[in-house]
């Protein structure tokens, strides 16, 4: 089965994830075959301590559909989302797709987000929290800081999505110029939710998405940060400032 040629592409931080390359690549290029057409940004940086580096450098000289970016200057995952995005935008890239690597997400997600975003929807969500999504492999710890981060962000700022807090989205060209014009708050994984509190008003649909995740790691750093940025938008809230993209 073939699908008429769309112009998109994926970004994906990639850090210590030699175990799981070789499939985590072998499924997304399958997905590429089968929509026929796509690329995708491999964004690398010193927080990446094994081969992940080797094994990208290799994958771009014989798959030109593969494209890795070095990027050691980065400070944190919200470097490397920013840095892959800016990739996209200057490749011309019309869709574009932000997933994890090392199969957290699964890559036989895309051609759903890719729909969704053809019709008529400005940004794709996904969500493991609706029918049909489901996380899997996950400490007690990180469910309870997904259920409970999306339910804090839901009272505290007004939203309404099921899941604030998910890395597998998707954005049309024009959302992401505004986006990546905008002072983002977060320095961690709190960078998703700020995400979707910002562009809270503009078309969009959550896609259900299946979730590995088998590192329970979440550091108090990161949490930290998570709770500043949430009490900053609150007040603004409550000061009627309340920001959006």
């Amino acid at each position: 089965m073939t699908h008429k040629r769309i112009n998109w592409c994926t970004i994906i931080p990639l850090a210590n994830e030699e175990k799981d390359f070789a499939p985590f690549v072998a499924s997304l290029a399958d997905i590429m075959d089968t929509m026929n057409g796509g690329h995708a940004y491999l964004v690398v940086d010193d927080a990446s301590q094994d081969r992940t580096r080797e094994l990208c450098e290799k994958l771009q000289t014989k798959d030109r559909r593969f494209t890795m970016i070095w990027a050691p200057n980065n400070k944190n995952v919200v470097d490397a989302y920013l840095t892959g995005l800016r990739a996209a935008l200057d490749g011309g890239y019309d869709l574009v797709i932000e997933m994890d690597g090392g199969l957290s997400h699964d890559p036989r997600a895309i051609p759903m987000f890719i729909r969704v975003l053809n019709e008529g929807n400005e940004c794709a969500f996904g969500s493991r929290f609706i029918n049909g999504g489901s996380m899997v492999d996950s400490s007690r710890k990180r469910w309870f800081l997904s259920k409970a981060g999306t339910l804090l962000t839901n009272i505290l700022l007004g939203t309404k999505m099921r899941d604030m807090t998910s890395g597998y989205q998707g954005f049309h060209r024009e959302v992401l110029i505004s986006l990546l014009n905008y002072p983002l708050l977060s320095k961690a994984h709190f960078y998703q939710t700020e995400v979707r509190y910002l562009l809270r008003e503009k078309r969009m649909m959550e896609v259900p998405i299946h979730y590995r995740a088998a590192s329970p790691r979440v550091s108090n750093t990161a949490i930290l940060n998570s709770f500043r940025v949430l009490f900053h938008y609150f007040c603004q809230r409550i000061l009627c400032r309340a920001r959006r993209i």
